[in-house]
């Protein structure tokens, strides 16, 4: 039987150890380590949100139970210590860094979106992560509330997160929706907290499009009107400019409204958008992929630990929510390397349960049976 290393073993393959060491170098601040390391304490941080440990304790003891298998993996044994000073103090950098390499390979293996048109199309969302006040006292929101917030711009083609951007709890969605730099002929779907007609004008001008909700309150006059697919739940194509005192100076451009309503739920939608080649219902059908985002939210909130933290300081903070995401980011190269129709939670539990396995992980994730030596078929044959 061909010996395999375990599963944890060929996921950490996956990451660069000559990259990771290279970026360790650069994000490297005070002290030099004697005994521990920025791989050991990924090693460790790794390990606990793969197995779902919710405490400092819990995630040095389960190492610990696995120490004879840390040789293996490159990495040394932390003490709570060790890795509470390391997270409070080194650099999270380091892994926002290693976000990035490891987004730049999968983006060479994902998959297209699943609408027609070639343009890249992304859904922009912000999620707040609530914090206790008196144990996070940077994270100011609310008089007795302490919060940050995440904020994605998902690309559909693999629904990678592309652009992450991590804030203070007050800072307004659009804020940092502004910051960011869609390439030019892309499609980007968000919803009314996002509305800002200085940003529609910008966007356009720098030829990408969008897609959002028009304000109820918003005063237009219609320029033109086209026919609609009425059994396709169109209820009005139409060309408007903004008549309001500030808005018409903020968005001076034509801009075209579309009405749609649900036959599921039987609610109307009123969609903006800048974009009049596609089709009214192709439009609708972006804005209801945006909900791609939302469930890119719930799921790394459900299945990684990025809600319950092993540090109170911001670095720690926001280097396990960094790891977090390049786990998330391992995932989703395993899923588009093995082409299998796993859905990323299903790849999850799989390691999840076969973490320290010496088993073939592609094999595992296939779903062949493990295979038995001959020796062991042999002893079952005496008994």
């Amino acid at each position: 039987m061909s010996h395999h290393n375990t599963v944890f073993s060929q996921l950490l393959k996956l990451v660069s150890r000559h990259e990771f060491e290279t970026l360790a170098k650069q994000h490297h601040s005070g002290r030099s380590f004697r005994t521990a390391s920025r791989w050991s304490q990924f090693v460790t941080m790794a390990m606990a949100q793969l197995a779902g440990r919710n405490s400092l304790r819990d995630s040095v003891e389960n190492t610990s139970a696995q120490a004879h298998r840390l040789y293996h993996l490159g990495s040394a044994k932390l003490s709570r210590s060790n890795l509470s000073r390391i997270n409070e103090g080194k650099p999270y950098a380091l892994y926002e860094a290693m976000f990035g390499k490891l987004l730049r390979r999968c983006q060479g293996m994902a998959p297209d979106h699943n609408f027609r048109f070639k343009n890249p199309l992304y859904s922009l969302d912000a999620s707040t992560i609530d914090l206790c006040l008196s144990l996070f006292p940077w994270a100011d929101f609310r008089t007795t509330k302490g919060a940050i917030k995440l904020h994605v711009g998902l690309n559909h083609a693999g629904y990678l997160p592309e652009f992450i951007t991590v804030t203070e709890g007050k800072d307004h969605d659009v804020t940092v929706g502004r910051t960011l730099k869609f390439p030019k002929g892309s499609i980007v779907a968000v919803d009314k907290g996002y509305n800002d007609y200085t940003w529609y004008n910008q966007l356009t001008t720098k030829g990408i499009f969008f897609v959002t909700r028009l304000k109820t309150n918003a005063k237009y006059r219609v320029v033109c009107r086209r026919p609609v697919l009425k059994e396709k739940g169109l209820t009005c194509d139409q060309t408007i400019e903004f008549s309001g005192i500030h808005t018409s100076k903020k968005c001076p451009i034509p801009l075209r409204r579309i009405g749609y309503r649900d036959a599921a739920t039987g609610k109307h939608y009123i969609f903006l958008s800048n974009n009049f080649k596609l089709s009214a219902k192709t439009i609708a059908d972006i804005y209801k992929a945006r909900w791609q985002v939302e469930l890119f939210f719930k799921w790394i909130k459900q299945n990684l630990k990025i809600k319950s933290f092993v540090g109170t300081s911001k670095n720690a903070v926001m280097t396990q929510i960094w790891i977090a995401l390049c786990i998330y980011l391992l995932l989703a190269f395993i899923k588009f390397q093995s082409r299998l129709k796993k859905s990323m939670q299903q790849i999850l539990r799989l390691l999840q349960l076969n973490l320290f396995e010496k088993r073939d992980m592609m094999a595992l994730l296939r779903g062949d049976p493990p295979r038995v030596s001959q020796l062991n078929i042999n002893q079952m044959n005496l008994l």
